[in-house]
């Protein structure tokens, strides 16, 4: 049996959507017909939900997103651990999500369960959706017939890296928008306010101060050339993008991003703690060494360090320590390269990983809440000083045109 999509109209006229499984498409629109539903479109839900997606390059979203992921393989340990079979699970998957789009590609991944098939070889039919990390997982849950147990610790992985994620966006949110409004008062102000106000002064024919002169200099420059610098700042960012496509060029940017001071200590401690938490996970569920480093690969998005790991997963290949192979490039942060020799040196390597990775992750909410704290007093200076400035251009004039009628 197959899973299909379909589309159909209820007695109402009201547009209905669902996952239904049959034999052909002709079997499942007689199945809606009996339910009193008009089929309108019904297709066969193979690769096709993450496909789609791939073949557009400018598609917002592929596959199942970060969050519904998350949860769903929270539900999905929650049922596997409470006896039900994995065709029961994906059942209540599929009725309990509320996405189509997931619907879909759990209907897909439980019609190759029913056809016989593993379920790690389900998910491997959804690339888009179910990363390498997690289907590396499932099948060694599989195999080792602790797949409630896989699964428990696939959900807080998955969790953990997704409230990561959400405190490091939070916490740039309220000063990406205290930037943004004041940029957009302080334009207002030259556009609109400030050629209102300076042109009483010019008519009068006085000699003006110098920061008169410069903040009436700076209202023609937005006023006449803004538009242009925006048009010129918009290529710049599109050309940066068509140019980061180019492999060496990509690299380059990223050691550039490694040396810069607050970015590079962020992006090396990002992935320092995905590093740590998914060698530490896999090792933990019975992967071998290498095999987990070459599904954590992956999951280092910088290009440098991603080819540190690649060189060190060589080096331990021929017979290396990891610690020492990670730890000759100097882009990992120190501790992590500590804890993991210590692991090696114990034989805990899979609870040195995780307990690396909860450091590094406790460290960088601690260091990115301190940056925040930080910002947030010095945007607000930023802001006071501008206005000041603007203050004092307008005034200036005044207080010389008052002192000079009396």
């Amino acid at each position: 049996m197959a899973a299909f999509e379909y589309q159909a109209l209820d007695p109402k006229g009201h547009s209905v959507k669902g996952v239904l499984e049959g034999d052909a498409e002709r079997q499942v629109r007689a199945t809606l017909r009996e339910k009193g539903l008009t089929p309108l479109r019904v297709d066969v839900i193979d690769r096709r939900a993450d496909a789609k997606h791939s073949r557009w390059s400018f598609s917002i979203r592929r596959g199942i997103s970060s969050s519904e992921l998350a949860l769903i393989t929270r539900q999905f340990s929650t049922l596997i651990h409470a006896g039900l079979t994995i065709e029961q699970c994906l059942n209540a998957l599929i009725e309990q999500v509320e996405s189509a789009r997931a619907r879909s590609v759990l209907a897909g991944v439980r019609t190759r369960v029913l056809e016989g098939q593993s379920l790690a070889r389900g998910l491997g039919m959804f690339p888009e959706s179910f990363p390498d990390i997690y289907r590396s997982m499932v099948d060694a849950g599989e195999q080792s017939g602790r797949l409630d147990e896989v699964l428990g610790r696939l959900a807080d992985y998955t969790e953990n890296r997704q409230n990561l994620q959400q405190k490091v966006l939070l916490a740039f949110i309220y000063p990406a928008l205290v930037t943004l409004v004041a940029s957009a008062v302080v334009i207002g102000l030259l556009v609109y306010v400030v050629p209102q106000v300076t042109r009483v002064f010019e008519n009068t024919g006085q000699a003006l101060p110098l920061i008169t002169v410069v903040l009436i200099s700076i209202s023609d420059f937005v006023r006449t050339g803004g538009w242009w610098w925006l048009s010129i700042g918009l290529m710049a960012i599109i050309v940066l993008r068509l140019a980061l496509r180019e492999p060496h060029l990509r690299l380059r940017w990223h050691y550039l991003l490694l040396r810069l001071p607050l970015v590079g200590r962020l992006l090396r401690g990002t992935n320092a703690a995905r590093l740590s938490s998914t060698l530490g996970i896999l090792t933990a569920s019975g992967i071998p060494l290498l095999n987990a480093m070459q599904s954590a690969v992956q999951t280092v998005t910088n290009l440098p360090m991603r080819a540190a790991v690649e060189d060190a997963l060589r080096q331990v290949r021929e017979g290396g320590n990891l610690s020492r192979a990670l730890g000759k490039t100097r882009l990992f942060p120190p501790m992590v390269i500590h804890l993991i020799a210590s692991g090696e040196a114990t034989g805990k390597l899979d609870q040195m990983l995780e307990r690396a990775a909860v450091a590094q992750t406790r460290e960088l909410e601690n260091w990115v809440r301190a940056l925040t704290a930080l910002l947030e007093p010095l945007l607000i200076l930023a802001m006071g000083a501008i206005v000041l400035f603007i203050v004092l251009a307008i005034l200036l004039p005044i207080f010389e045109m008052n002192q000079l009628i009396k």
